[in-house]
């Protein structure tokens, strides 16, 4: 059967109402032209990187300049702590997008909806590198950088639940787990861009870097915002979005937050726990090591950063491995022995840091955000798979972002545990990390028994 049953395919045609009611009551699952399948899911990275290169750089900015160019009123520790309070904000705001964008993604169409999500990050991220700092006109610098983050935030809640979801419609069944990873190499690519970019910033004199070198990186998302919208608006809509609106004379199966909370409640809780660590944990890894590093241990920025950006490079490849093992042995088994190996691995990667050597710090963040990755590889599949097509952007949207709005305040919790030690101390970084991890293996483990397949819940024991 022909993947499309959009009416501008003439195989649309070929589908009488009867054969896509069959289609609906199986989930929608319809085939595609490989080709097809590739060229949505190159598309949806793109975008994806693009994305997550305008979020992350807020992140890497809070811990090494925001601290002082925007809360230069609060001071010392607090400075730091009020930058990673408005990085948080942006977490927080994205469970709001999720139900924004969920709702217009499984209303109207998963393209519409990732076309707006694209635009409104890009030109909030512009304007950061266009802001005043506290310097020129005081306390209305962290109000308006506020502001800003939180359009992010809402923008971001609807990215990664849209670009997976339009990946998995449009993949094979048996390979789902290859094109959701490619999805997940946007994120690392984000990264790579962002910690790239800052690490040549901080090439210049810290002088002319407070000055003016920072908002450079904020700037060239207006040009990346450009490319991002072409990549979009050529994407076609999702085959089974389609075949769900095709029926004529009948009434549109189309789910709703009403029928999601209350038909699916166990699966948005045990799809957050599952997507907690390779977000919460990358975080830590990253945002937090920087400015751990870099304030408490008295390491230079530009090493720190570095050892991101290989954490970066790694995180592509075991995206790539573990996204093809979860083919074979199942999303929720790799994510449940991921967060397992995360665990296990806490304190000797602390250990490592702890000890100012360079090397050893490299290896550590290298390590720490390989082991998270493992379970942020097959994520987008699970989540997928524990929701019928007709919610499924909304399921997943919501419950990853869930996962994110706590996430986003694991730097902030981790720093302010730090800030009432007499001497700094890796113990924070530790127990979050290790508690995350667990309640992820918890959510991995018994999520694949919930996985929806032709929407019958699997058995598995």
């Amino acid at each position: 059967m022909n993947s499309s049953t959009s009416s501008s395919n003439p195989a649309a045609s070929q589908l009488d109402s009867g054969e896509l009611k069959e289609q609906i009551a199986r989930g929608a699952e319809v085939e595609v032209d490989p080709k097809e399948v590739g060229r949505i899911a190159r598309a949806a990275f793109v975008g994806t990187a693009l994305e997550w290169y305008d979020f992350f750089l807020f992140g890497t900015a809070s811990a090494l300049v925001f601290n002082h160019l925007f809360f230069a009123g609060v001071g010392g520790a607090n400075a730091t702590l009020a930058a990673f309070a408005t990085f948080g904000v942006g977490f927080l705001a994205r469970p709001l997008g999720a139900i924004i964008f969920g709702h217009i993604g499984d209303k109207y169409g998963r393209r519409p909806a990732l076309i707006i999500s694209i635009a409104v990050i890009g030109v909030a991220t512009g304007v950061i590198g266009l802001l005043p700092t506290y310097g020129s006109i005081g306390v209305w610098a962290p109000v308006m950088l506020t502001v800003l983050r939180l359009l992010q935030g809402v923008a971001v809640g609807g990215e990664w639940g849209g670009a997976t979801t339009m990946a998995i419609e449009h993949a094979p069944e048996e390979k789902r787990g290859r094109y959701a990873a490619l999805v997940q190499i946007g994120s690392p690519v984000g990264t790579l861009l962002s910690s790239g970019i800052f690490a040549l910033i901080l090439m210049l004199p810290p002088e002319t870097v407070d000055s003016w070198a920072w908002r450079i990186p904020f700037l060239v998302a207006f040009p990346f915002l450009g490319v991002a919208l072409w990549i979009r608006l050529k994407v076609e809509e999702s085959p089974v979005f389609e075949a769900l609106s095709a029926v004529e004379g009948e009434e549109k199966e189309k789910g709703s937050l009403k029928d999601l909370f209350r038909d699916y409640l166990p699966q948005l809780a045990l799809a957050t726990a599952a997507a907690l660590l390779g977000i919460g944990g990358f975080f830590v890894m990253s945002t937090y090591v920087l400015s751990y590093a870099t304030e408490s241990l008295g390491l230079d920025r530009q090493m720190v950063v570095n050892a991101t950006l290989l954490g970066a490079i790694c995180q592509i490849f075991i995206n790539l491995f573990f996204g093809r093992l979860g083919e074979k042995f199942g999303p929720g088994r790799i994510i449940g022995w991921g967060g397992v190996a995360t665990a296990l691995l806490s304190w000797p990667i602390w250990a490592m840091i702890d000890s100012g050597n360079a090397i050893a710090l490299t290896i550590a963040v290298c390590l720490g955000i390989s082991s998270v990755t493992i379970t942020y590889s097959v994520s987008g599949v699970l989540l997928s798979e524990l929701f019928p097509a007709k919610m499924r952007y909304s399921g997943v949207a919501i419950s990853a972002n869930v996962a994110g709005a706590i996430s986003g305040l694991l730097p902030f919790i981790a720093t302010w545990m730090n800030s009432t030690n007499e001497q700094p101390s890796s113990t924070p970084g530790i127990v979050i990390l290790v508690i995350v991890a667990l309640i992820t293996a918890i959510g991995g483990f018994v999520g694949e028994k919930y996985r929806v397949k032709d929407n019958v819940v699997r058995q598995d024991s």
